[in-house]
């Protein structure tokens, strides 16, 4: 009797093996969508690359080197959804989720060094500017860079927001911005068709303003996931749930983290102290399934079980702060 107790009122983790599966699924679908973004960069890449042989455009050369590096930042994104397969062990016992978030750093650096050579190039331009033949093919080029880079960032996105992978939102973000850039070469081909080379390096130092924005935001997603913060409307939600669990008295602590595109949480909840061993039980494993239904992505749920007396307060201070 102490023993099942003991194990009442120690925290105690449910893991449904679904999961597992689960987690193996939207790996693949993150590894899909790189895959199949990086070829239509390459061939978008290499379509860039012709015209710049047949203009000698310094701008779309820019931007060719500009999307054949932007699509290298596939690499380290699917190394780390290939990590994150992998089982965890004593040492890394939450997995190896956290690869993704070190490949959104990478990705993060690479839009600061996007913007970066955007700057320079610009300033360049600006200060040698150069002719520019077949104009026409120049602006072609331009609009197929922007399409496909566009296309690229709306797969990217949406497939990042509903595997829940930062990395992969910020990368789409990223690949948003190439479009841009591309767009760039676009109004400064037009500006050389009228004769005024100040066209290209003045829209190219208008983009790398933009890209700074688009910077902004991604460091500010991928930062937060790895200082282990959350949406607030998830945990508003989890609490919601777990207030909603027949005999939960109070809700006290609730933390929540992403381990890669995967959530986790801890919740201690009160229940009334003149419940059997087994009536408790049979709560926190309602917690956990309300948790679940009412969070997205959350794939493990830590309860632990506190009791109060009708008649006395109980000792956890949160706990007895959120008593009725």
């Amino acid at each position: 009797m102490l023993a099942r107790l003991g194990h009442l009122l120690r925290p105690h983790s449910h893991h449904a093996s679904d999961k597992v599966d689960e987690a193996m699924e939207t790996s693949a679908d993150g590894l899909r969508t790189l895959w199949i973004s990086l070829l239509v960069l390459v061939a978008t890449a290499a379509l860039q690359a012709g015209v710049v042989m047949l203009s000698d455009s310094v701008a779309l050369l820019g931007d060719t080197v500009h999307n054949v590096a932007d699509a290298l930042t596939a690499v380290p994104l699917g190394l780390a959804f290939l990590l994150g397969r992998r089982a965890a062990n004593r040492s890394y016992t939450y997995g190896y989720g956290r690869a993704e978030d070190l490949a959104g750093v990478a990705v993060v650096a690479t839009v600061a060094a996007s913007a970066v050579l955007a700057a320079v190039t610009a300033v360049d331009r600006l200060l040698h500017p150069q002719p520019v033949s077949h104009v026409w093919a120049v602006a072609v080029a331009a609009v197929v860079g922007c399409l496909g880079n566009e296309w690229v960032a709306r797969y990217r996105i949406r497939t990042g927001r509903r595997i829940g992978s930062a990395a992969l939102v910020a990368d789409g973000i990223h690949a948003r911005a190439d479009g841009l850039t591309s767009l760039a070469v676009l109004l400064g081909a037009g500006g050389s068709a009228l004769g005024w080379r100040a066209a290209d390096p003045l829209v190219g130092l208008v983009i790398t303003a933009a890209i700074l924005a688009v910077l902004r935001s991604s460091v500010r997603e991928v930062g937060r996931r790895l200082m282990d913060g959350v949406e607030p409307a998830l945990v508003d939600a989890a609490e919601r749930g777990l207030r909603d669990v027949e005999g939960v008295r109070a809700v006290g602590a609730l933390r929540m983290r992403w381990v890669g595109h995967a959530l986790r949480a801890e919740a201690d909840v009160a229940v009334d102290g003149t419940l059997t061993v087994a009536e408790g039980h049979r709560v926190a494993e309602a917690a956990e399934r309300a948790l679940k239904r009412a969070v997205p992505r959350l794939v493990a749920v830590t309860v632990h079980i506190d009791t109060v007396e009708p008649e006395t307060a109980t000792a956890d201070p949160e706990l007895r702060a959120a008593l009725p």
